[in-house]
């Protein structure tokens, strides 16, 4: 199995899925459930009981072709305490050039959440790999596609909101990734452990991406 880099992981299939408030126990299951529907990049959030250890542990474990990253880090700190623990992608709610410095330091690519033109151009420019366009529930994809029109150099994450229905169209605006918390991780699934549902979603949303990307060359 070939090595793989963090960007390229989450470019690989579109898909970033994003672990939140999910039980120590679950983590582990629910991960391998995600990678065998596909997805190649898992976030877990530090507002995550037991984050740091999940993502100890995930780095630990994970094959080659998967990058294990934090999300919903706020400060220079939690960069720090993230990395160490393993986790080789930062992903933020917000633009801070603080977090954006620290993930940059230590050589790891942050993925900061801005809505605005105007965010996303602070955040590119403060040194982000690539933007979360956050919350993407907001304007949807035509949102997307209207900001993408002048910062089309610039790769959009959209989270927040998207779902089945809507990931092919964010993707044919021009998201070079789709960020993916309950719709890809529904709390009910996981409590029954029913991990083959969980890898069914993922698969659908790996497709709903391809879709997307196909549209995208054809327009």
């Amino acid at each position: 199995m070939r090595s793989m880099q963090p960007l390229d992981a989450i470019r690989e299939t579109g898909v970033v899925a994003i672990v939140r408030h999910v039980p120590a126990d679950r983590i582990g299951p629910l991960a391998r459930a995600l990678q065998a529907g596909g997805v190649r990049a898992i976030e877990v959030t530090l507002n995550t009981e037991g984050a740091l250890e999940a993502i100890a542990r995930l780095a630990a474990e994970r094959p080659a072709d998967v990058a294990i990253g934090a999300g919903t880090v706020m400060t220079a700190g939690e960069v720090a305490s993230a990395v160490g623990a393993g986790a080789t992608f930062i992903v933020c709610p917000h633009t801070d050039d603080e977090v954006i410095a620290a993930a940059r330091e230590r050589g790891v690519p942050v993925i900061p959440g801005a809505y605005t033109p105007s965010e996303i151009v602070r955040a590119w420019r403060a040194g982000a790999a690539m933007v979360k366009l956050f919350p993407a529930s907001n304007g949807g994809p035509k949102y997307l596609r209207e900001v993408r029109a002048p910062l089309a150099d610039i790769p959009i994450v959209p989270t927040g909101g998207v779902g089945l229905d809507t990931a092919a169209d964010f993707v044919r605006a021009g998201a070079v990734a789709i960020g993916l918390g309950s719709a890809l991780t529904p709390r009910d699934r996981i409590a029954a452990g029913d991990w083959q549902a969980i890898t069914d979603l993922a698969a659908r949303f790996v497709a709903a991406v391809r879709e997307g990307r196909a549209g995208s060359s054809r327009a």
